[in-house]
């Protein structure tokens, strides 16, 4: 049964801080990434309509968000 640990102030922003600082980190992979590949990813998804690139960018998105949770997590 699920108690109401996660309620109590330490856990709770422990949680928040963990969140935070796994999404800060994929927003710095995903720039990183970005200045990588020669050309600009977000002009080529939305103003060009790139569905190929769109999909590996997807893909890219959801590896980095794995590796963060993985290590975030421990």
């Amino acid at each position: 049964m699920l108690g109401i640990e996660w309620l109590k102030p330490g856990v709770f922003f422990g949680s928040m801080l963990f969140a935070l600082m796994g999404v800060a980190i994929f927003w710095i992979c995903f720039v990183i990434i970005d200045k990588l590949t020669p050309y600009d990813l977000w002009g080529e998804i939305v103003e060009k309509r790139n569905m190929a690139l769109a999909i590996v960018v997807a893909a890219m998105c959801i590896a980095i968000g794995l590796i963060v949770s993985a290590a975030v997590h421990g």
